[in-house]
């Protein structure tokens, strides 16, 4: 399955064709144009998943709230898993210059110090290290500690005997740590390296269960995710909302266009606004494309990929700045550098080198869009005077930084321009049909572009399409609730909606 952002047509990616027929199933009754009236108000939906039910709130107690954690906690775990190719456990480690850091430091010395004064005590003291050898058994194998009843420790055999049975059981990746454990000769440092590679095996162990469970994971995810949720669904009623709220506003917002649409002079004038309800979920959809992560809660839905989302739209923002700066280059110089593609993707490189952190709320975009212009400047007539080509003069110099340097000003045509095309291009891969192998034409101007948004535009449609096939039950409930009530008040509410 390919979860993990490779580069895949959409549609290859279902985890079954039993699958994607449940979401369709579940999405028959909404379909476009063809939905009668009684679709939408017949009582086909749980009522703990719907949106404007009327019954009295219910008090929650603890433990359901607890038991919803935990159902929340798997489902995570188990997406994780299921979805992230590169996902594996790793120990915890503490920053060496933090206080728990230090404490855990000074205490696990003084207890190896004593372990070392006992040991070199004449006679020498083998209580400690006969329990440590015990846990090592615990840890890793029966017997071996007969010595100890007879009061005839052999310490190095044992330690020997263990690092030899380490040694078979370990994962290739500790071949080196075994090799380091047979060449310490301190028997107290041996014994404290035993303990630090048996706790690197037990995790190679865990990440190989993970890595063993994966496939089933992914045969499984869609049904298990799904029961899981509603589980959570029934411990809390409230675990809808947010989703509600973003389908809803996906709703206003088609209301308002159809209303728009029906004040233009010659258009038809229609009784009642018919919304489609998959335009209306994929117009929610995009909206992920453009979500403010950082201060705004996701749709309890999707909290399972907000990590993925988030990385998702910050790589999208950047494809869209490249993108516009390389139209302005085109458009001032176009005739001059066309021919020239080597010159192009240096012109790619530089800026998307230059941008990168811009995400971070340190980050001076203005000052790096005029850093970009000036080096742009640079190797445009660097280009030229290779080519004993007059270079640009200090008008058009001035000229383009300036027009860089305003891409991140509010309504920037450049940027509105460029953001419509990639929202065309991306709700274009969400309206291909499962069985379509191919992307969908690039629109003008995305060129420079093109490999990376076909890589991202893949990514972005396996969350959504893998979201439709989990939660496509729930969000068809919801859908049925708030299409019905939006197109009895379709008249009145026409304002413009509020982001």
């Amino acid at each position: 399955m390919p979860f993990n952002g490779e580069k895949q047509c959409v549609g290859e990616d279902q985890p079954s064709d039993s699958d994607s027929s449940r979401f369709s199933e579940s999405m028959a009754s909404l379909s476009d144009y063809e939905c009668s009236r009684q679709s939408f108000t017949s009582d086909s939906s749980s009522k703990s998943s719907s949106p404007t039910s009327t019954s009295p709130p219910r008090v929650v107690t603890f433990d359901e709230v607890m038991a919803a954690t935990r159902n929340l906690s798997n489902l995570t775990l188990a997406h994780e898993i299921a979805v992230n190719e590169n996902f594996q456990l790793k120990q915890e480690a503490l920053p060496e210059n933090s206080l728990a850091g230090r404490v855990k430091h000074i205490v696990h010395q003084a207890f190896w110090d004593v372990l070392d004064s006992e040991l070199n005590a004449d006679p020498p003291e083998f209580e400690h290290a006969i329990k440590l050898f015990e846990e090592i058994r615990e840890r890793l194998t029966p017997g071996g500690l007969q010595q100890a009843e007879h009061s005839a420790v052999d310490i190095q055999g044992l330690a020997n005997y263990v690092i030899s049975t380490m040694g078979k059981l370990c994962a290739p990746v500790r071949d080196n740590d075994i090799r380091e454990l047979k060449a310490t000769g301190n028997i107290v440092e041996v014994l404290r390296q035993i303990f630090h590679v048996l706790d690197l095996m037990k995790m190679d162990m865990a990440n190989f269960t993970i890595m063993s469970l994966r496939p089933h994971l992914q045969r499984q995810l869609v049904e298990y995710e799904r029961t899981k949720f509603q589980e959570i669904l029934e411990e809390t009623p409230s675990a809808l909302d947010q989703t509600t709220e973003w389908i809803k506003e996906s709703v206003n917002e088609e209301l308002f266009s159809l209303s728009e649409s029906a004040l233009t002079p010659g258009a038809e004038n229609t009784s009642k606004p018919s919304l489609s309800p998959t335009l209306v979920l994929n117009n929610s959809y995009l909206k992920l494309l453009q979500w403010d992560y950082q201060k705004k809660e996701l749709p309890e839905t999707l909290t399972t990929d907000g990590a993925r989302l988030q990385e998702l739209t910050e790589k999208l923002n950047q494809l869209k700045i490249i993108a516009c700066l390389s139209l302005i280059t085109n458009n001032m110089v176009g005739a001059i550098t066309g021919g020239l593609p080597e010159l192009a993707n240096r012109l790619k490189r530089i800026s998307a080198v230059l941008l990168e952190g811009m995400n971070k709320e340190t980050f001076n975009l203005k000052e790096v869009l005029n850093s970009i212009g000036v080096q742009t400047c640079a190797e445009v007539n660097k280009t030229l005077m290779e080519r004993g080509l007059p270079t640009f003069s200090a008008e058009i110099q001035a000229n383009l930084i300036g027009q860089f340097s305003s891409i991140e000003e509010e309504d920037n045509p450049i940027w509105s321009l460029i953001d419509k095309r990639i929202k065309l291009y991306m709700k274009s891969l969400l309206c291909l049909p499962s069985p379509q192998k191919c992307m969908p034409p690039m629109p003008g101007g995305l060129a420079v572009i093109q490999q990376e948004l076909e890589s991202l535009g893949c990514q972005y449609a396996n969350i959504v399409n893998l979201n439709k096939q989990v939660y496509g039950p729930f969000y068809a409930n919801i859908l049925r609730k708030l299409l019905f009530n939006e197109e009895a008040m379709g008249k009145v509410d026409a304002s413009p909606p509020t982001n």
